[in-house]
Formats: C-alpha cells, sequence, structure tokens
C-alpha cells in the first residue's frame, strides 16, 4: 500500500489513534496485531485497514472508529473473547469487517451480545443487560458526532459538530482539520505557538483568527485528555 491509495482511507499509528480516542497505543497494537498469552495465540479482533508491509500496526479511519465501540464494550466489562465472538458474528450478519462502527450494529448489536449470552451460558454480560437499554445507550455514545455513508461512518466531529473540527479521510489523510478551512488544527495550534499570538497564526495561514482559536483549543483539550 502506497500512500496514493490512503486517499479516503486515513492513516494513524497507535500512537495518533491514542491521541484522538483515549484508547491506549499498547491496546490498540495488540488487539489489531494479536498477541499470545501464556503460550495461547488471540488473533487480531479485525484486519486492519492499512498494511504498509513494515510489520508495524497502522490504523484506517474505519478502524480508528471501530477501536471507540470496540473499548467502550471492554470499559463495560466486556470480555475480548466476547468482543471478538461479537465481531465475528456480526461481520457475518452485516457483510463488513467492521461491522461495530456501522448503523446496522447500532441498531441491532444488543441483540448480537444476547444471542452470545444465550449460547455461551455465562454470567459475564448478564449485569450489563439488567438495565433496559444500557447497551444500546453505548452503542449510541460511542458513535456520537459521526456522518455516515450508508452504513459506514465517513466523518467524525470529535469535539461536536458546533466546534467546527472535522475527522475526514478523505481530507488530509484524516489528521483532524479545520473544516472551514481545511487547515490541520496541530498546524494551526503550532503557528500559533510559534507567531506568538493567535492573530498572527491567523495572518500567516490567511484564516480568522477564530479558526486559530478552536483549532489551539481543541489541541489543548487533546493534551489535557491525555495528561
Amino acid at each position: 500500500m502506497t500512500p496514493s491509495n490512503l486517499l479516503g482511507i486515513g492513516l494513524y499509528t497507535p500512537a495518533e489513534a491514542e491521541r484522538l480516542i483515549q484508547v491506549p497505543a499498547h491496546k490498540i497494537s495488540r488487539w489489531l496485531k494479536g498477541h499470545s498469552v501464556k503460550g495461547k495465540h488471540y488473533e487480531p479482533l479485525w484486519r486492519p485497514q492499512v498494511d504498509l508491509g513494515d510489520d508495524h500496526v497502522y490504523l484506517g479511519f474505519r478502524d480508528l472508529m471501530e477501536m471507540r465501540t470496540a473499548h467502550a464494550f471492554m470499559e463495560r466489562g466486556v470480555s475480548a473473547i466476547a468482543l471478538r465472538r461479537a465481531v465475528a458474528e456480526a461481520a457475518r450478519l452485516v457483510d463488513d469487517e467492521r461491522p461495530l462502527s456501522t448503523t446496522k450494529f447500532k441498531t441491532d448489536g444488543r441483540d448480537i451480545f444476547l444471542e452470545i449470552v444465550r449460547e455461551d451460558g455465562g454470567t459475564q454480560l448478564v449485569d450489563i443487560f439488567r438495565k433496559q437499554y444500557a447497551f444500546q445507550k453505548l452503542i449510541e455514545q460511542s458513535l456520537t458526532d459521526v456522518d455516515f455513508d450508508g452504513i459506514a461512518p465517513g466523518r467524525w466531529w470529535p469535539a461536536s459538530r458546533a466546534k467546527g473540527i472535522v475527522v475526514d479521510p478523505a481530507r488530509s489523510f484524516g489528521q483532524p482539520i479545520d473544516e472551514e478551512s481545511s487547515v490541520p488544527t496541530a498546524a494551526l495550534a503550532a503557528a500559533a505557538r510559534a507567531e506568538g499570538s493567535v492573530e498572527a497564526a491567523a495572518r500567516a495561514w490567511r484564516v480568522k483568527p477564530s479558526v486559530v482559536r478552536r483549532a489551539a483549543d481543541f489541541e489543548m483539550a487533546l493534551l489535557q485528555r491525555a495528561a
């Protein structure tokens, strides 16, 4: 896969993904590359979109959105084994390798997990379902501020649509950009630091000061969340 093939797909290292979705990079690598525990090998949760042929893990935009949902489930106590089964079953039903981030899973995901509980007879997931609609809400929250192209996610507004910052795999390889100017937020924030003021950075990039300000605020919020 070459850079020209990445247009419309996006490109993120695990560290870059962690910065955006707050999932530890080592977990992302383990879940997407596979790992071994006490001699037992666990396959990747799904096959990443991006393979640059250098044995490193990379994510595409769809992987990024899928990882948000997968992590939300695990944070609520869903085991990797149960999640792997759910991904496999949902992929079959939805006909998509990354089903957790689709509108179809948003609708039917709870039923898929309930079916898994019935099949294995375990109790690990039971507490999740004792509160009506708890699982649907979890799915909806993980897909908040996502624009869909058909059933698949197309764009993500990581700070809400009102903030004007978008992650779009068709623009700047999926890096966060100011929607109005298409300039990466990291570049605008760096310019504000280098120039010493929002106004000077705005002149340098030929954008409104408000564009630089919201980009700098967004980048600062990412740093604070990671701290």
